[in-house]
């Protein structure tokens, strides 16, 4: 969890916030996607998180898939921005939120895939036909269906 969202959590408890957060999703040479199972809810997810204050989205994109998978994007394709009602989400330890995530996919990466033991028990790479919603955070499944949909047509 970030600095800044820490902070806020003092003030506010568990009411939700509005969660403004940056993503990648890393697609190897095969066509396979990168994804780690949570700690938190035990399901799967690609890297993300939230801004800090004046952080371009970028660059927090780059700064969790580094932090969480040991991986360095050299470059991004803009993929998404998820919002709404259906990803408003309340985390397993009561803190809720309304996401904006904007979401980018990664093709070109270099480093060795090592997760951070906090916030992922394992990763994986994934064929697309192998993931089905029910095994991904409820938070991100907008974007796991969207992505998959883009790979098969």
């Amino acid at each position: 969890m970030s600095g800044y969202i820490m902070e806020l959590r003092k003030l506010v408890g568990h009411r939700t916030l509005i969660q403004c957060a940056a993503s990648i999703i890393v697609i190897n040479q095969q066509g396979k996607i990168l994804l780690g199972k949570r700690t938190d809810n035990h399901l799967w997810g690609y890297s993300g998180g939230s801004l800090e204050i004046d952080e371009k989205v970028e660059d927090c994109a780059k700064r969790e898939l580094q932090e969480e998978m040991g991986l360095i994007a050299d470059e991004l394709e803009f993929f998404m921005v998820n919002s709404g009602k259906e990803v408003h989400y309340i985390y397993p330890n009561g803190d809720e939120v309304s996401n904006i995530e904007i979401v980018y996919l990664c093709y070109q990466y270099h480093g060795e895939i090592c997760r951070q033991e906090e916030e992922m028990e394992e990763l994986r790479f994934f064929d697309p036909d192998e993931i089905s919603l029910e095994m991904i955070s409820p938070p991100i499944r907008p974007v796991v269906k969207a992505l998959i949909e883009k790979m098969k047509s």
